[in-house]
Protein backbone atom coordinates (compact mmCIF):
# COMPACT_ATOMS: atom_id res chain seq x y z
CA UNK A 1 0.00 0.00 0.00
CA UNK A 2 3.04 2.12 -0.50
CA UNK A 3 2.70 5.24 -2.76
CA UNK A 4 0.32 7.06 -1.24
CA UNK A 5 -0.02 9.07 2.10
CA UNK A 6 -4.04 8.28 2.41
CA UNK A 7 -5.93 4.97 1.32
CA UNK A 8 -9.68 5.03 1.24
CA UNK A 9 -11.46 2.94 3.99
CA UNK A 10 -15.09 1.64 5.19
CA UNK A 11 -14.79 1.25 8.20
CA UNK A 12 -17.74 -1.70 9.77
CA UNK A 13 -19.00 -1.52 13.16
CA UNK A 14 -21.25 -3.74 15.01
CA UNK A 15 -24.62 -3.07 15.01
CA UNK A 16 -23.76 0.54 13.89
CA UNK A 17 -23.74 2.34 10.30
CA UNK A 18 -20.03 1.49 8.83
CA UNK A 19 -17.76 4.79 8.52
CA UNK A 20 -16.32 5.89 5.50
CA UNK A 21 -13.06 7.86 5.27
CA UNK A 22 -9.18 7.96 4.88
CA UNK A 23 -6.57 6.06 6.85
CA UNK A 24 -2.28 6.57 6.67
CA UNK A 25 -1.73 3.12 5.93
CA UNK A 26 1.43 3.56 8.20
CA UNK A 27 0.10 5.16 10.74
CA UNK A 28 -3.79 4.08 11.25
CA UNK A 29 -3.48 1.75 14.13
CA UNK A 30 -3.06 3.14 17.49
CA UNK A 31 -3.16 1.61 20.59
CA UNK A 32 -6.23 3.08 21.52
CA UNK A 33 -7.93 2.29 18.20
CA UNK A 34 -8.56 3.23 14.40
CA UNK A 35 -7.37 6.48 13.17
CA UNK A 36 -9.91 7.48 10.41
CA UNK A 37 -10.55 11.29 8.69
CA UNK A 38 -13.73 11.63 7.36
CA UNK A 39 -14.96 12.90 3.99
CA UNK A 40 -15.53 15.94 5.92
CA UNK A 41 -12.17 16.52 7.59
CA UNK A 42 -13.04 15.49 10.66
CA UNK A 43 -10.52 12.91 12.47
CA UNK A 44 -11.98 10.11 14.26
CA UNK A 45 -10.55 7.62 16.95
CA UNK A 46 -12.60 4.48 16.97
CA UNK A 47 -11.62 1.72 19.82
CA UNK A 48 -10.70 -1.19 18.45
CA UNK A 49 -13.90 -2.97 20.70
CA UNK A 50 -16.38 -0.74 18.35
CA UNK A 51 -14.76 -1.78 14.77
CA UNK A 52 -15.74 -4.96 13.02
CA UNK A 53 -13.37 -4.78 10.30
CA UNK A 54 -11.44 -1.92 8.14
CA UNK A 55 -12.05 -2.35 4.33
CA UNK A 56 -9.97 -0.55 2.29
CA UNK A 57 -12.19 0.11 -1.16
CA UNK A 58 -11.14 0.74 -4.62
CA UNK A 59 -13.62 3.44 -4.70
CA UNK A 60 -16.65 5.00 -2.28
CA UNK A 61 -19.83 4.86 -5.32
CA UNK A 62 -19.72 1.10 -5.47
CA UNK A 63 -19.17 0.40 -1.13
CA UNK A 64 -22.06 -2.35 -0.80
CA UNK A 65 -23.59 -3.28 2.92
CA UNK A 66 -21.77 -6.01 2.70
CA UNK A 67 -19.50 -7.90 0.58
CA UNK A 68 -20.41 -10.07 -1.17
CA UNK A 69 -18.19 -13.16 -1.38
CA UNK A 70 -16.94 -13.68 2.08
CA UNK A 71 -15.69 -17.62 1.87
CA UNK A 72 -13.81 -19.14 -0.55
CA UNK A 73 -15.52 -21.30 -2.66
CA UNK A 74 -12.30 -23.58 -3.77
CA UNK A 75 -8.69 -23.32 -2.09
CA UNK A 76 -7.11 -19.98 -2.89
CA UNK A 77 -4.01 -19.66 -5.60
CA UNK A 78 -2.24 -17.49 -3.98
CA UNK A 79 0.12 -18.26 -1.53
CA UNK A 80 -0.13 -17.38 1.97
CA UNK A 81 -2.30 -18.90 4.74
CA UNK A 82 -6.18 -19.32 4.31
CA UNK A 83 -7.56 -18.81 7.38
CA UNK A 84 -11.30 -18.71 8.75
CA UNK A 85 -12.13 -16.08 10.87
CA UNK A 86 -15.46 -15.71 13.42
CA UNK A 87 -16.97 -13.02 14.38
CA UNK A 88 -18.44 -12.17 17.82
CA UNK A 89 -22.35 -11.44 16.04
CA UNK A 90 -21.29 -15.18 14.37
CA UNK A 91 -20.32 -14.02 10.81
CA UNK A 92 -17.65 -16.27 9.17
CA UNK A 93 -15.04 -14.69 6.28
CA UNK A 94 -12.36 -16.15 5.04
CA UNK A 95 -9.02 -14.38 4.01
CA UNK A 96 -5.40 -14.85 3.02
CA UNK A 97 -2.45 -13.73 5.10
CA UNK A 98 1.34 -13.85 4.78
CA UNK A 99 2.96 -16.53 5.41
CA UNK A 100 5.31 -14.45 7.37
CA UNK A 101 5.29 -13.73 10.91
CA UNK A 102 6.98 -11.01 11.25
CA UNK A 103 4.31 -9.12 9.50
CA UNK A 104 1.52 -10.05 11.89
CA UNK A 105 0.26 -6.63 13.80
CA UNK A 106 -0.32 -6.81 17.31
CA UNK A 107 -3.50 -5.30 16.81
CA UNK A 108 -5.34 -7.76 14.16
CA UNK A 109 -5.18 -9.10 11.35
CA UNK A 110 -4.86 -7.84 7.49
CA UNK A 111 -6.17 -10.68 5.06
CA UNK A 112 -6.77 -10.47 1.33
CA UNK A 113 -10.88 -11.08 0.76
CA UNK A 114 -11.80 -14.01 -0.89
CA UNK A 115 -13.08 -11.93 -4.12
CA UNK A 116 -9.33 -9.42 -5.03
CA UNK A 117 -11.65 -7.94 -8.09
CA UNK A 118 -14.35 -7.02 -5.66
CA UNK A 119 -14.36 -3.23 -4.23
CA UNK A 120 -12.66 -4.30 -1.09
CA UNK A 121 -8.92 -4.72 -1.45
CA UNK A 122 -7.80 -5.84 1.63
CA UNK A 123 -9.52 -5.86 5.16
CA UNK A 124 -8.00 -5.31 8.55
CA UNK A 125 -9.84 -7.27 11.44
CA UNK A 126 -9.05 -6.32 14.74
CA UNK A 127 -7.97 -9.20 17.52
CA UNK A 128 -10.92 -8.42 19.57
CA UNK A 129 -13.80 -8.48 16.92
CA UNK A 130 -13.23 -12.13 16.48
CA UNK A 131 -14.75 -15.37 18.68
CA UNK A 132 -12.18 -17.67 16.71
CA UNK A 133 -9.48 -17.34 13.73
CA UNK A 134 -8.78 -20.82 12.49
CA UNK A 135 -5.55 -21.58 9.66
CA UNK A 136 -7.54 -23.85 7.35
CA UNK A 137 -4.24 -24.22 4.71
CA UNK A 138 -1.19 -23.22 4.25
CA UNK A 139 -0.92 -22.16 0.48
CA UNK A 140 2.49 -22.48 -1.65
CA UNK A 141 4.40 -23.64 1.18
CA UNK A 142 8.43 -23.76 0.73
CA UNK A 143 8.39 -26.98 2.32
CA UNK A 144 8.57 -28.56 -1.26
CA UNK A 145 10.20 -27.15 -3.76
CA UNK A 146 8.36 -26.28 -6.98
CA UNK A 147 8.00 -27.88 -9.96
Amino acid sequence: MAGSTSKKVVVRRFEREPITGFVNPRTYLQPAGVEVLTPAGTACLLPYADVKAVCFVRDFSNVESEPEQKLFHTRPKVDGLWVRMRFHDEELMDGLLPNNLLQLDPFGFTVIPPNPSSNNQRVFVPRTALKEFNVLGVVGSQLRPRK
